[in-house]
């Protein structure tokens, strides 16, 4: 009995010894650096959260963000099957698994299995080592203890997924699924399953792309033990061995890939950015430029901004025909371009007249050869004159001489003024003064800046964030505006009176525009050359147009405007009030008498009883002007009170004191004066 005690001792000591040893090797590695191993390729997503595009690490490789709950659960279930059956219940070893193979070893005289948990493989993810030997996998055995002690099981497993190899730079099942079958991970068959769990163990042999039929004997060994191990029917396991193993990899997605690029350079440590885009609509629009600008010509591009009226926020960003076409020059993002709008800013010269109260859609605008400033005489596009017409017919048929006209009446340093308080960064030749050729597209803007203006006229004429405090018209005159868009003749491919519309042609035929709204979006197109070069026969109606009214119908329901403001007058010319009946000749202005306040007179002391207790707060000054071309804009110590066509206002103060009155009219000129309330 006494012989057998140290044998059997021994055999309880034994472990102890090799536990103490296996402790003390433990406490002799270097902590565990997990940062290179939780690096990702940076990704953009769009409002919902959809891929746009990946971007690969500072490496070159493709490894996405994913974890187990964006993996499909039978990818998971067959990958413990396959690799780890007991993942969820050891501590990073497998005593059983061990044995196993050491038992194989000893009966074949080679290694058959290696007994590696997940936790080991992810073990040595994190911590490569070039040798194959007893000591590296006893480090990855401590390491897999340690890891699962530190990150837990999800977090293991979600390091697994998303660091294994699948051959060349993929590495992660969410890079292999996307390169090898197109899709996100989330949803996969049963033969695609299979595979991503099969290649992992020896990723650039049984490459699908490489070795097809090395990756389909390999599938189909998962999928028998899968069956085997009861996650299969006979039938689901005979449709998979069936499914044709993929032969080639597909390009990653690039929706929407100048917004991404914008996007990544703006926050280049954020590993996953959320831009606004609709990804479905983004891929639509891209699929339209192509096409659209195909059918044009061979070298030309285009580009589609569509924004959310409600908040401004962009739908969609098209920024070419087809961002890796080198003969289009795709790579340029047309929606940033600085480009001549033609004749889409005339709505807002209109716009401008209706605030102003110079003239209503009603109004009588002669369209005939005439010339402005002594040397200046626009002409109409097609080069004839319509002769009288009402400003609404004048807009809808994007007449010159009426837009001159008013332009003159509103004042082109005033119109480029208010355009840029709304945010649109508008460029002047060599920074000239703006002059009246500005109403016929004479500066530079971005499409994207003009889908802004439009969107203000949407949103009944507040424009939208982050300059929503700002106003491109008042609600009657965006209101206006609008209904006259809305009449304009649409397109061959479209029916009337579905959206407010207009285009735009530029100097030269370089440029065509199409912007048109309803209250839900605004849309805005152009078609040319990414070069500026002259394009003939390129004109907005007729390519730009079309697929404007394509981009609504993809964006689809159903055209909505908004209700008619209470202050909106509608009236035919003849009801109108005399002075809206007719805008003024702009030859009568031009020998105005010189701008002058009539009164108060400067150094006035004005009594209104201010100073008196009870004094009389509700009466004004009136305030009198001569000369000037109107509308007349007063202001008092530098704000403005009143923007009117006629020459008398009146002031409220709201204490005594001195004050400083102006007068600004529609050219420019100024008189001041300064009076003492009291």
């Amino acid at each position: 009995m006494g012989r057998l005690r140290l044998p059997i001792l021994a055999l309880g000591i034994l472990p102890l010894l090799g536990l103490a040893a296996l402790a003390a090797y433990a406490l002799s590695l270097p902590p565990l650096d997990l940062s290179a191993a939780r690096a990702r390729s940076v990704v953009v997503l769009d409002r919902a959260g959809d891929l746009l595009r990946p971007f690969a690490t500072a490496d070159g490789r493709w490894r996405l963000p994913v974890s187990a709950g964006s993996v499909d659960p039978r990818y998971l279930a067959m990958l413990r099957a396959y690799e780890d059956r007991r993942f969820d219940h050891h501590a990073g070893i497998d005593p059983a698994a061990v044995l196993r193979a050491a038992l194989q070893g000893l009966r074949h005289g080679r290694i058959v299995s290696g007994g590696s948990t997940l936790s080991m493989q992810v073990a040595r993810l994190v911590e490569p080592r070039a040798q194959r030997s007893v000591a590296a996998k006893l480090r990855q055995a401590v390491r897999a203890v340690s890891l699962e002690r530190r990150l837990g099981k999800a977090q293991v497993l979600d390091l697994y997924l998303a660091l294994a190899p699948f051959g060349g730079s993929l590495e992660g099942v969410r890079a292999a699924s996307l390169a090898y079958f197109g899709r996100e991970p989330a949803r996969l068959t049963v033969a695609q399953a299979a595979l991503l769990v099969a290649l992992p163990q020896s990723p650039e042999t049984r490459r699908p792309d490489r070795f097809p039929e090395r990756a389909r004997a390999a599938r189909d060994r998962v999928i028998g033990i899968a069956q085997a191990r009861g996650l299969l029917t006979a039938d689901e396991a005979a449709q998979a061995r069936a499914e044709p193993v993929p032969q080639g990899r597909r390009p990653f997605p690039m929706i929407a890939a100048h917004a991404a690029e914008e996007a990544v350079a703006a926050d280049p440590s954020n590993p996953v950015i959320r831009l606004s885009l609709d990804g479905r609509l983004q891929a639509s629009l891209e699929a339209l430029a192509t096409e659209r600008a195909a059918s044009a010509g061979p070298v030309l591009s285009a580009a589609i901004v569509v924004l959310d009226n409600r908040d401004g926020r962009l739908l969609a960003q098209v920024g070419s025909a087809g961002y890796l076409d080198a003969s289009r020059r795709g790579a340029i993002d047309m929606t940033r371009a600085i480009r001549s709008p033609g004749s889409a800013l005339k709505p807002f010269v209109y716009a401008m007249a209706f605030d102003a109260g110079l003239a209503h859609p009603e109004t009588l605008i002669e369209d005939r050869p005439s010339r402005f400033s002594a040397s200046y005489a626009p002409e109409n596009f097609d080069l004839t004159f319509q002769g009288t017409v009402s400003a609404r017919r004048a807009l809808q048929l994007s007449l010159n001489v009426p837009a001159v006209a008013l332009m003159e009446a509103v004042g082109p340093a005033r119109f480029v003024a208010h355009l840029r308080a709304a945010g649109a960064d508008l460029r002047l030749p060599r920074e000239a003064a703006p002059g009246l050729p500005v109403a016929l597209g004479g500066l530079g803007l971005t499409l994207t800046d003009l889908a802004r203006l439009y969107a203000g006229l949407a949103r009944e004429g507040r424009m939208p964030p982050p300059v929503d405090a700002k106003r491109i018209a008042g609600d009657v005159a965006a209101w206006y505006v609008a209904d006259i868009l809305r009449g304009t003749p649409p397109p061959d491919n479209a029916l009337p009176n579905r959206i407010a519309y207009k285009t735009g042609t530029s100097f030269g035929y370089r440029d065509a525009w199409a912007v048109g709204f309803d209250r839900r979006v605004t849309i805005a197109v152009w078609v040319g050359r990414a070069d500026g070069a002259a394009v003939p026969g390129l004109v907005g109606r007729i390519v730009a147009a079309p697929a404007l009214f394509d981009a609504f119908a993809r964006y689809g329901g159903e055209p909505t405007f908004g209700p008619r403001p209470a202050e909106a007058l509608v009236a035919t010319n003849a009801t109108l009030p005399p002075p809206l009946r007719r805008l003024a000749h702009d030859e009568a202005q031009e020998g105005a008498p010189a701008l002058k306040i009539a009164y108060p007179p400067d150094g006035a002391r004005v009594d209104l009883g201010l100073a008196a207790p009870g004094g009389r707060t509700g009466e004004g000054v009136i305030l009198k002007a001569s000369g000037g071309v109107p509308p007349l804009t007063w202001m008092i110590d530098g704000m403005p009170v009143d923007r009117t066509i006629r020459r008398q206002s009146t002031w409220v103060p709201d204490g005594a004191g001195f004050a400083r009155i102006s007068v600004l009219d529609a050219n420019g000129a100024t008189d001041s004066v300064a009076v003492r309330i009291e």
